[in-house]
């Protein structure tokens, strides 16, 4: 609850009719989009998969996944699933997706560790996408000309929607701003990365934050990420660690940053058996997935989630995702949220 940011004097502009409509709109028009800009092709993802094979997501390496055991094999536990960033891959490499192509998928899970707020579910649904990469574009001017791509597509969605519906004012800026995180602490050396995000997001509007898993000059992580999907250890041309990154935007209607994207070109061997063994995770060298990796089985990638609720909240100026999203919410923000005009789905 403590959480819970309370914009003053909000009012939905849409009302629940229209935002569903609203919804269906932003979806089918930016997934269209996406897979135009970047050459994807849709396929079909898995909502659980199995425990200990190594393709579920880890997130920060702290959540726990939702477990439960399957009485046909054994009762073998299966997990749901924290996001697709590996599953994706051996999937570009099952289906020999060629360099310069990819696909993407709606995923959908549950974080049953999420700490909920505006911006927070139980729920997840993303656009997860891979596309498949030569070695020489494993480079930051690569990743930020596929940034500028998903971006341009997000900007047309807006501009659809505020056509449709005009009460909605377009508020992204033309274009986005490229920073890395260490250079991003220089600039804000007394303020907490939240803060930093924030401090950057109102200069700018719309932000790609580079380099994020690694430990800055201070000893600390801007934030976490796994050992073993985004490659954010190697040195990049710009001299800076890091091949991976957040798309943030300034979000006028709750007065904060606001993270639309996590991204990033995907672990080779060598950066995958460098990150394990900073993270001291040598162990999960012996996975599957991680084993298909440095056997060379699996193509270079790079990929992301891009989040479906997250992204129409902010295209129909919504102050909280359970105004998008069915999900479970504390009863005291439910009555809360309705006190404030926030009517929870």
């Amino acid at each position: 609850m403590s959480n819970l940011i309370k914009p003053q004097g909000y009012r939905a502009l849409l009302d629940m009719r229209q935002t569903e409509q609203g919804i269906k709109l932003i979806k089918e028009f930016f997934q269209q989009n996406l897979s135009t800009e970047l050459r994807l092709r849709r396929v079909t993802a898995p909502l659980f998969v199995l425990k200990g094979l190594g393709i579920n997501d880890d997130l920060n390496g702290v959540e726990r996944p939702v477990t439960f055991p399957i009485k046909d094999l054994g009762d073998a536990k299966a997990e749901v699933v924290h996001s697709l960033a590996k599953w994706k891959r051996l999937t570009l490499a099952e289906y020999g997706i060629e360099p310069g192509y990819g696909i993407y998928t709606d995923m959908n899970a549950i974080r049953a560790d999420e700490e909920l707020d505006n911006l927070h579910s139980l729920y997840v649904d993303q656009w997860d996408w891979e596309a498949v990469i030569n070695a020489p574009q494993r480079n930051v001017t690569f990743l930020e000309s596929v940034v500028r791509r998903i971006y341009g597509a997000i900007r047309r969605t807006e501009y659809l929607t505020c056509e449709t519906y005009p009460q909605i004012k377009p508020f992204l800026p033309d274009d986005i701003h490229f920073i890395h995180s260490e250079d991003l602490l220089q600039m804000y050396p007394d303020l907490t990365p939240k803060e930093r995000e924030d401090a950057i997001c109102k200069k700018y509007g719309a932000v790609f934050i580079e380099g994020i898993g690694a430990k800055l000059s201070n000893g600390e992580k801007h934030d976490g990420r796994a050992a073993d999907y985004d490659d954010w250890s190697t040195v990049a041309e710009n001299g800076k660690a890091g091949l991976n990154g957040d798309i943030l935007i300034w979000y006028p209607v709750l007065g904060h940053s606001f993270e639309l994207s996590s991204m990033g070109i995907r672990v080779d061997k060598e950066s995958l058996l460098r990150q394990l063994k900073l993270e001291g995770q040598e162990e999960r060298e012996k996975l599957y997935f991680h084993q298909q990796l440095l056997e060379d089985k699996l193509p270079l990638s790079i990929g992301g989630g891009i989040g479906q609720s997250r992204l129409c909240m902010v295209l129909l100026h919504k102050a909280h995702i359970g105004e998008i999203q069915a999900s479970i919410w504390p009863e005291e923000m439910r009555q809360e949220c309705e006190d404030m005009g926030m009517k929870l789905i």
